[in-house]
């Protein structure tokens, strides 16, 4: 009785996860829609770059850390 129920659960575990699989086909005429820039996952690197710079450099005002800087969070 045992095994036919861990069978039944592995069974049962096994279906759900292919039932709830995250994969779908993306269509050509669709694919335009993913390319757009504010899709991206980073839509403005310059503007990230210079917010983990200031960021680093206000960190570094309180010690501890390995960056170094000013720390005068100015910007």
């Amino acid at each position: 009785m045992k095994t036919t129920q861990q069978a039944l659960s592995a069974l049962l575990f096994i279906a759900l996860v292919l039932c709830t699989s995250g994969c779908a086909s993306v269509s050509p005429w669709e694919r335009g829609n993913l390319a757009k820039p504010h899709m991206a996952l980073n839509p403005d690197p310059m503007q990230s770059a210079l917010r983990t710079h200031l960021y680093g450099s206000r960190e570094a005002s309180t010690g501890g850390g390995p960056s170094s800087g000013g720390g005068c969070g100015c910007y």
